[in-house]
Formats: structure tokens, sequence, C-alpha cells
């Protein structure tokens, strides 16, 4: 009988574990992995990491762990890639970096690979620079119906314009920032400020959290959150493995 055990920081859960190559418009081939339920999905994000200049990659522990932990605790699919010029375990993609521009064609290249799999419409999760990509080029995709939500961690708000932010005033699909209360590069007053130019952000202060989210503390809160909007319902998500319902039932007379 499998008694239950803490899920810790490096835990790996159950999936089915997919290396995949997304080829940009602009002919670059980018490394990835696509993690599935072992069931169906009941739903998708696609993962947008860090600044790459300051060691973010499709490894960067947040991403990581949602990509070894969603699938199995809330059928939840996760592809992580490597942006343009970007290298990790799984290998290095080509290109130089874009500071932000020629990225849009990496997130294309993502979204196609989704909608190419048939997998549920994805939600677009990015994580500082990752949050930079998606506000400046991800609207087409949410206006095309291609993307489910969005969620913005620790964005900076350092190369998304006033005119970029502003054109995502009545999105159609809900976008939530995830801001921490002592964030290096943007926190809660300056957030609500700035995103006030597209009322259709939730702005979601997080007590304690700092940019890089260290702490099992506050990748739960990340993931659990995460796992609410994608599959309402979800959260908060199990902290051992196997959870309860996925255990045989005890009997009366164990001991």
């Amino acid at each position: 009988m499998n008694e239950p055990v803490e899920i810790r920081s490096n835990a790996v859960l159950p999936a089915r574990r997919t290396d995949i190559e997304l080829v940009t418009d602009d002919h670059l081939a980018l490394v990835g992995e696509l993690a599935e339920p072992l069931s169906a999905p009941r739903g998708a994000i696609i993962m947008l990491h860090p600044l790459s200049t300051a060691h973010g990659s499709m490894d960067s522990h947040v991403i990581k762990k949602a990509a070894a932990r969603l699938p199995a605790l809330a059928d939840i699919a996760v592809l992580r890639f490597n942006f343009r010029s970007v290298s990790s375990p799984r290998g290095t993609s080509d290109g130089t970096f874009g500071d932000g521009v020629t990225e849009g064609f990496d997130l294309r290249a993502a979204v196609q690979e989704m909608r190419r799999r048939e997998l549920p419409a994805p939600w677009l999760v990015g994580w500082s620079f990752g949050t930079e990509v998606i506000l400046k080029h991800a609207m087409e995709h949410v206006r095309a119906g291609s993307i489910a939500g969005v969620i913005l961690l620790s964005p900076p708000l350092r190369r998304a314009t006033d005119a970029e932010l502003s054109s995502w005033t009545g999105a159609t699909a809900p976008v939530v920032a995830m801001i921490p209360e002592h964030d290096d590069f943007l926190q809660p007053e300056e957030a609500a400020r700035r995103f006030a130019l597209a009322p259709t952000i939730r702005v979601e202060p997080v007590g304690g959290a700092r940019h890089l989210w260290v702490g099992e503390r506050y990748v739960r809160i990340v993931l659990d959150r995460i796992a609410s909007l994608v599959v309402p319902g979800s959260a908060p998500l199990p902290t051992t493995w196997p959870p309860a319902e996925q255990r045989p039932a005890r009997s009366a007379t164990a001991g």
C-alpha cells in the first residue's frame, strides 16, 4: 500500500513527457518539453521564462515545478521551452536574444504547437521577462481565440510600453497579474498605477513574496492560483502524493 509522501521541492510526479522542437516563422528551432497528464487534460498552459541574461530558462524553478506537478495534480498539460539563444539541460535554442521583440515569434510557435496537438486552448503563464513578451505580443492570439487566459508573475513592466498596456483594455480573456509584495522591480502600489491603463487586468498582491518566488510556500501559492484559474475547482492542490482519493482505502481492521 502506498503511504502518502509530502511533495517536496524536487518532486517529479507522473506525467507523459515529450521533448519537442518549435520552429518559428523566422526559421529558428527552439527546444522544449511538453508534460501531459496520464488522463485526458482538463486544461493547458504555455510557460514563458525569465530573462536569459539573468540565468532564466525553461528550468527556472517555478516553471520546472509547474511541469513536474500540474499534470498529475490538476490534469493540466504544460509546455515549456527555451526562448531563442537560451540554454538549459534540455539543449540550446537557435538564434540571438531579441530583448522581447523577436521573442514574439517564439510565442507564436508555442501557440501553434498547442493547436497542432489539439490540446485545450492554453493559458499563457509568463514570469518576469516572459510577462513582457506576453504584453507585447499575445493580444493577437487572445483576439484570435487561441488563448484562454493570461497569468503574469512578477511583471517588471520595463519593456512593455504604455501603448502596449493600453491595448489590453477590453481583453476578452481573463488576465491576472500576481505582484510580490517585496518585488525588486514592480511592487503592488506601482503595479496598480501602471495597470490602470488596462482596467481588465486584475492585479493581485502576494504578501511576503519576492520577485523570484523563492520558498515552497510561494511556489504553492503560484501553482494553486494557476490551477484555480485554468481548471476551476482543482485548488488547493494536494500537498502529498499520492493524493487521498488515489490511495487504496484502509480497511477498518487494518493496523
